[in-house]
């Protein structure tokens, strides 16, 4: 587990988070590179069903993160995905997904500094819970044996 290197999505607003990402390459601030970004115009337009296929395709741990409440720039995008996200997580734990390898934040154009720190948060917390096998233990039993356990 020493070497293991986690791979996170990060599924970002392009208004808020992805220019605080910007901002935080512009200015030079160290930060973990196991992420990949993901835009979306808003959060509220993220499908949880991405969620899942990124863990399905092999990530360790997954980042939602889109502009601070009240100000969305489509009004109330980020109070929609707010409500699925606590539905989301209703759904992981029925799948039996570790919560702790999926981080929901704010971040705004102007907050490059807490861009990295979430990312090396994160990072280090998934290091810790190490690679993600739900998907591929599941995905060699039958249909039968994954229903009734």
């Amino acid at each position: 587990m020493a070497d293991f290197e986690p791979k996170i999505i990060a599924f970002v607003c392009n208004w808020c988070t992805y220019a605080g990402a910007d901002l935080t390459g512009t200015s030079r601030i160290k930060y973990a590179s196991n992420v990949r970004i993901v835009r979306f115009p808003c959060t509220g337009r993220i499908d949880y069903m991405l969620l899942l296929k990124a863990f399905a395709e092999g990530a360790d741990g997954i980042i939602v993160s889109g502009c601070h409440p009240n100000d969305c720039h489509y009004t109330s995008g980020n109070f929609h995905a707010r409500r699925r996200w606590i539905m989301f997580r209703s759904l992981c734990d029925f799948m039996g997904i570790d919560t702790r390898r999926i981080m929901f934040s704010w971040v705004s154009a102007a907050e490059g500094a807490k861009w990295a720190e979430i990312v090396n948060t994160t990072v280090a917390s998934i290091r810790e819970l190490g690679p993600y096998t739900n998907y591929k233990r599941v995905a060699n039993k039958p249909v039968k044996e994954v229903v009734n356990g």
